[in-house]
């Protein structure tokens, strides 16, 4: 039987990470928090949990779950936010997957509840995530705050066609507010990478990301909230080449 760590990061998700241990507490031989300096009942909710609880300063999400990776007692690992929850179909299918590991890494779909509502379309279903891995072939890499595991070459990936399930936003004012956090991040990312904003690249790709997950990938088919999630996608992504050209002009 090949033992699991699970490996999650917090900063202030007292709302959340009691359920996310919850669906794992069955399947994990060794769970890690790595909390970065939470100010509410994070901790106070962990340790309910048998979990070792680490607290590190945070430079990044890249860069703060590698950090977590290096503190798993074993090399395979499941990596969740603490936003999410296995559901009952994909933990069965991991704990047969502990008896007969056949693959470097399995990929699984990420189904995301906004404000209540299940979203099923506007490019974030079935959203397919790569989180259960060998960590000798694989590490977190991608742009901040954009993450993804990143696998040697040659290596074999399996997927697991059922959800990691992830409660992302109860309010749309949260949302809004994570956008504008999230936009500062992703703008710096793509300015020390040399990339350049124009006021024709911030109409463009506002409008064509609407269009692209409103009419393409069907958001409409989810009623309101697909409206509001489209809406809401197009304008951060208006926001990033906006934040991004402020940087270039900044720097003429």
């Amino acid at each position: 039987m090949t033992k699991l760590s699970v490996v999650i990061i917090t900063f202030n998700e007292e709302k959340n990470i009691a359920r996310c241990l919850a669906s794992i507490e069955n399947i994990a031989d060794d769970i890690v928090v790595v909390d970065s300096f939470s100010t509410d009942k994070t901790e106070q909710i962990c340790l309910k949990f048998k979990v070792r609880f680490i607290q590190h300063k945070f430079e990044g999400h890249i860069q703060q779950k590698n950090w977590a990776l290096q503190h798993a007692k074993y090399p395979h690992v499941l990596s969740l936010d603490a936003d999410e929850a296995l559901d009952e179909k994909l933990k069965s299918q991991i704990e047969s997957i502990k008896g007969n590991w056949i693959a470097d890494g399995y990929t699984m779909n990420r189904l995301t509840n906004y404000c209540g509502q299940w979203i099923k379309h506007c490019g974030w279903y079935p959203d397919k995530k790569l989180r259960l891995w060998d960590t000798r072939v694989g590490h977190w890499g991608g742009t901040n705050p954009h993450d993804k595991v990143i696998m040697k070459k040659g290596t074999t990936i399996c997927h697991l066609n059922h959800d990691i399930l992830h409660y992302s936003f109860y309010t749309i004012e949260q949302h809004l507010k994570q956008i504008d956090f999230f936009t500062n991040i992703s703008a710096k990312a793509a300015f020390d990478q040399g990339e350049k904003s124009t006021a024709f690249k911030i109409i463009y790709k506002s409008a064509f990301k609407f269009f692209r997950d409103y009419i393409l990938k069907l958001g409409f088919l989810d009623g309101y909230y697909g409206f509001v999630i489209c809406k809401n996608s197009a304008f951060a992504k208006q926001m990033k080449y906006r934040k991004l050209k402020e940087l270039n002009n900044s720097k003429s």
